[in-house]
């Protein structure tokens, strides 16, 4: 994972969140082959290194990057029109769960509510919130491409022992 505790200013902006019981919930969820804990703090830091090097709001970048899929619905298991349903309605639910913990700014609340964009109707007013949008895409990508590489390398040294034990 991420050195993102190693961090001190990055952790000083979201600890609260980090340590919150009901966030820590998170981690019980799968999401894309991880967690969703583990999911969000990615997409959080990534996005609040962008935000730095653009000399952005890394505070709010950072905190709602964490947020946006503050959810606990597990949508493993359900079939293609609640996943659908989920993936729709779960930004507008995240900014719920964040309220009754945590204060929003109007940005954070757009970061979280727009992150789904295109598929959410809702277009991000802030290029915050299009940068945490554009960064939970890429690291949605490469948490599925990463499970997707282990079974290929799995399926590929299988074949591969196979065929020397054939061969012989």
């Amino acid at each position: 994972m991420l050195n993102v505790y190693n961090d001190r200013k990055y952790m000083s902006m979201v600890q609260d969140i980090v340590e919150n019981e009901e966030f820590q919930k998170t981690r019980n969820f799968t999401h894309h082959q991880n967690n969703r804990f583990d999911h969000s703090l990615r997409v959080s830091y990534y996005s609040y290194k962008i935000s730095k090097l653009l000399h952005l709001s890394t505070e709010e970048v950072a905190r709602a990057g964490l947020l946006h899929d503050f959810f606990l619905v597990n949508n493993q298991g359900l079939d293609k029109k609640d996943r659908m349903k989920v993936m729709v309605e779960h930004p507008n639910e995240a900014v719920i769960n964040s309220k009754k913990y945590f204060t929003l700014t109007e940005k954070e609340e757009d970061i979280i509510k727009t992150h789904m964009f295109p598929i959410g109707s809702q277009v991000p007013k802030y290029l915050e919130s299009w940068i945490v949008d554009i960064v939970d895409d890429g690291v949605a990508l490469y948490e599925a491409s990463v499970t997707t590489r282990k079974h290929i390398t799995a399926v590929s040294n299988f074949l591969l022992i196979f065929l020397i034990n054939y061969l012989r």
